[in-house]
């Protein structure tokens, strides 16, 4: 009787306990199907991916990469040429067809983001996994990198693919190098990682072997040869880039465009100008390195989602330009803000649902922008606000970690 009874209990706790995975999956499915007949009832332009599909074909044609233009808005080509090599796929489906795949690719990047962000915080559960998922697709940098069929959700699965794997395994860098390779932004990590490889060298004496300082070498390698490779297959279009477009800034677009949420962007639209100049460069060398010391310190201390957020929020701040979708990485801030609240209380619970707020609340673009007469250089100090929010949070989040820093340095400094 008792074996039977054990026996048949068995089947029923594993319903149970599959349960809630299927709930989670189903809000899921959900959540992502409302999406996209909401994007589709917007009529979203998935203009980024329009140029992408240019940019693969002009490639395949043997034109000119750097002097195409492309849609209504007369876009350029912005990313280094390996990144052209990679978009050349995406010349051969028709336009209707590839915003379908692009839409269920950047979906299923969404639930391999939510992943991996669980996975940096320690906490790995497929049911979580689902319901972050269902809900950050509506946080306005995820909604806007799909509404223009953007590729930051792949830059960030790439970079944190890299971070959240074992220290030492062989492969760790190659995905840091590669999103260099296409977007030049992640770099800022390379220079995290050989920050922290040569400071634990520094304290344990010795630097061979450290795999901080491995990974970076393994990101630099894979960027080198992404990068030359490209050089021999479009040597024009590489010689081009990085001796010219790189540095032509009017490419990306405006500094002070509402969409720009990085420090540049804060500090045209306050001084009023669209060249903030020796301010910009002097904030954000200063916010670079308050950055790199408080990453840096956080991994020594072993908090390695500290360490690796403070790097993403750091990189997005001194970016010339970080557009407002460029800001996906407030998908793992959130969860590791949820994370604090859950562990330590009301203060962080505030902050946790403050960063939401701002995230998923579309303010910034309540006030005038990309209009003709370029509006956003005469915002009133509401507007300015409104328009400063992902920043805002972004320096609150740095500024909290580099007061921890400071702490946990002068209480080592006193026992000594």
């Amino acid at each position: 009787m008792n074996t039977s009874l054990f026996e048949s209990a068995v089947p029923l706790r594993s319903d149970a306990a599959r349960r809630p995975a299927a709930v989670a999956g189903a809000v899921c499915l959900i959540s992502f199907a409302v999406f996209w007949a909401a994007q589709r009832l917007a009529r979203v332009s998935m203009i980024d991916l329009t140029v992408y599909r240019a940019e693969g074909a002009t490639v395949l044609a043997g034109g000119d990469l750097y002097a195409m233009r492309v849609t209504a808005a007369n876009l350029p080509t912005t990313y280094p040429p390996f990144a052209a090599l990679l978009f050349t796929p995406l010349s051969l489906p028709d336009p209707g067809l590839l915003r379908v795949l692009a839409t269920v690719g950047n979906l299923a990047l969404l639930v391999a983001l939510a992943h991996l962000s669980l996975r940096l915080v320690g906490h790995d559960n497929r049911t979580t996994v689902l319901w972050v998922a269902a809900a950050a697709v509506w946080c306005e940098p995820v909604w806007t990198t799909l509404r223009y069929g953007q590729i930051n959700l792949a830059v960030a699965v790439a970079v944190l693919w890299d971070l959240t794997r074992r220290e030492g395994h062989r492969w760790a860098g190659v995905g840091i190098g590669l999103a260099t390779a296409v977007k030049l932004t992640p770099g800022l990590f390379v220079v995290f990682l050989l920050l922290a490889g040569l400071a634990r060298g520094r304290r344990t004496g010795t630097y061979r072997g450290d795999p901080w300082l491995r990974q970076a070498s393994v990101a630099v390698a894979a960027f080198l040869a992404a990068t030359a490779g490209s050089a021999l297959l479009l040597p024009r279009d590489s010689r081009t880039f990085w001796t010219r477009a790189l540095f032509e800034s009017t490419r990306v677009g405006t500094m002070e465009d509402t969409a720009n949420q990085s420090l540049g962007g804060v500090l045209a639209r306050l001084l009023h100008t669209g060249a903030p100049g020796g301010w910009w460069a002097a904030a954000a060398a200063l916010v670079a390195a308050v950055g790199l010391y408080t990453a840096v310190h956080a991994a020594l201390r072993g908090e390695r989602a500290r360490a690796v957020l403070t790097c993403a929020v750091t990189a997005l701040l001194i970016s010339p330009i970080s557009w407002s979708h460029h800001w996906v990485w407030c998908v793992p801030l959130i969860v590791f803000l949820a994370g604090e609240a859950v562990r330590d209380g009301r203060v962080r619970t505030v902050r946790a649902w403050a960063a939401g707020a701002v995230f998923f609340s579309y303010a910034l673009w309540a006030v005038p922008h990309g209009r003709p007469g370029r509006p956003e250089l005469d915002q009133g100090l509401g507007q300015f606000l409104l328009s400063a929010s992902y920043p805002a949070v972004g320096l609150a989040f740095l500024l909290a970690g580099f007061r921890v820093t400071v702490l946990v340095r002068g209480q080592a400094r006193a026992k000594e």
